[in-house]
């Protein structure tokens, strides 16, 4: 008689032996989840997590501080990463401190905190103080990493600001610790200016971090799309996601053709890292 083992059914005089389940690695876990949302996953194509968190070096049980994270696109993967590795996912949002701060920048951090609230999914996500006239992002030399994604050509409008941004994350990075960058990118063409269109010369950062006693590790072109010709009439927000089709503060412009800048898709990207010099 054939006797079925936890090993292997015996069939024909052949073991048969059941394939190992496969194992998913927490980063990869965090990814597929389903409580990300649609409109994030959706973009993945575009801003390749996987790959972009390779190229950062993130890794198990760091402590992870991401600068003004938007609407949660990094925060829906990484917190549930570093709570499942037992790290810490901190996001530096609007200044409350700031007697000037605004309204809707109040309610946004207050509606940011609300999405993010659930211990079960996210961990206990840490919420830091960031803007112009913010103080410490946290004891000097507490966190593994800083991510900034698309958030340098807006530091460049303000005088100073790029500089006091770096300075903060130098101050609270520990020696050795990183700084991930994601930014718009101007190059081959010259930045124009301030950056008032969105992107950015990579001359420009590395400049700028390297003032502030960082040191350029690795650079990727994951994000690259050779298909942005930088060249669209409402800057980098043409693209996809934003889609604009008119001038801030004035009405969508139904008559306007967005084949040609859908077909684009989203902006072309530097993907830097860099090093804190101790």
């Amino acid at each position: 008689m054939l006797r079925r083992s936890m090993l292997g059914v015996a069939l024909c005089g052949l073991l048969v032996v059941p394939a190992a389940a496969a194992t998913v690695s927490p980063l990869d876990a965090a990814i597929g989840a389903s409580t990300r949302a649609a409109e994030h996953v959706k973009r993945d194509p575009a801003r390749h997590p996987a790959e972009t968190l390779k190229v950062w070096g993130i890794k198990p049980g760091q402590t992870v501080i991401e600068i003004s994270p938007g609407t949660g696109y990094w925060t829906e993967i990484l917190a549930p990463y570093a709570k499942a590795t037992g790290g810490r996912y901190l996001a530096g949002v609007a200044d409350l401190a700031n007697p000037k701060i605004s309204d809707g920048a109040r309610k946004g951090r207050a509606d940011f905190e609300a999405k993010f609230a659930d211990t079960k999914i996210y961990g206990d996500v840490g919420y830091l103080n960031f803007g112009p006239v913010s103080g410490p992002l946290g004891a000097a030399g507490s966190a593994d990493v800083v991510i900034t994604a698309r958030n340098i050509h807006n530091w460049l409008w303000a005088p100073g600001m790029l500089d006091k941004a770096l300075s903060d994350f130098h101050a609270v990075l520990k020696p050795g610790g990183t700084l991930a960058v994601e930014e718009h990118r101007s190059d081959p063409r010259p930045q124009i200016g301030d950056a008032r269109d969105g992107y950015v010369a990579e001359a420009t950062v590395i400049a700028a971090a390297q003032k502030a006693g960082f040191t350029l590790v690795a650079r990727s072109e994951v994000n690259a799309n050779p298909k942005d010709t930088k060249d669209h009439p409402f800057g980098v927000w043409t693209l996809p996601p934003v889609r604009r089709s008119a001038n801030p503060g004035t009405p969508a412009d139904p008559a306007f053709d967005r084949a040609r800048y859908d077909a684009i898709g989203e902006s072309d990207r530097m993907t830097l890292t860099f090093r804190r010099n101790p």
